[in-house]
């Protein structure tokens, strides 16, 4: 369960409840998006839990659970920014299993894991369905990619400084994290998409307690 402050409640909050404003009828889909390191997976736990405060269903899906197998995604090489950009993630089982059926919403089935990367092995599919009201917090890298660009009714793109972002990869992938496979990779992303620029909304997260919106200057 996230730890809340006081201070972190209301800016999650703040954010929750500005989504519901304009999307909270009907089948609605929220991507937190962001540099590696920004902490994209917990904070969209503790989005979707403020979300739901009020009895919104909320669902729970992260691309990391849509992996192609190892030999594909490093095809290319296990170094290639190539290979991370184009090659992880399998779009069009994303798309047929979750997403699409998902807006869909009456008696259609989704599915939020499709595939175990620790194992490297499908999983075997849970099909579940929703009430026509309910809203799909998914997280991930390349989210506003031109594949997916326009899935979302809302997009959160999360940064956060640079020391920050390194010690969270470090803890979370060791050595492995450090390869100039994710930054050529992210270098990649921001180049074809510019994804911050896209993003309904902007927020610091190099403090996990304290996340801060950022608004963009549009001048």
């Amino acid at each position: 369960m996230p730890h809340w402050t006081a201070e972190r409640r209301a800016a999650f909050d703040a954010l929750a409840d500005e989504f519901l404003a304009n999307y909270g009828k009907g089948r609605t889909l929220l991507a937190v998006d962001g540099i590696d390191g920004a902490g994209k997976r917990p904070f969209a736990d503790a989005l979707a839990e403020r979300l739901g405060r009020g009895g919104h269903a909320v669902f729970r899906a992260s691309v990391d659970r849509f992996h192609r197998p190892r030999a594909e995604r490093y095809a290319r090489g296990v170094d290639s920014a190539e290979g991370y950009y184009y090659d992880s993630f399998d779009y069009e089982l994303f798309r047929r299993v979750l997403i699409e059926p998902f807006r869909l919403g009456g008696s259609a089935g989704f599915v939020t894991a499709a595939f175990d990367v620790e194992r490297d092995v499908p999983i075997e599919m849970q099909w579940q369905t929703g009430p026509q009201d309910a809203t799909l917090v998914v997280d991930g890298a390349f989210l506003n990619r031109p594949e997916l660009r326009g899935l979302w009714n809302y997009s959160i793109w999360l940064e956060a400084d640079a020391d920050a972002a390194w010690a969270r990869l470090l803890e979370l992938d060791g050595p492995a994290g450090q390869s100039p496979r994710y930054p050529g990779g992210q270098k990649l992303y921001l180049a074809e998409a510019n994804p911050r620029a896209r993003a309904t909304a902007i927020v610091d997260n190099s403090d996990p307690e304290l996340p801060v919106r950022v608004f963009a200057d549009s001048c």
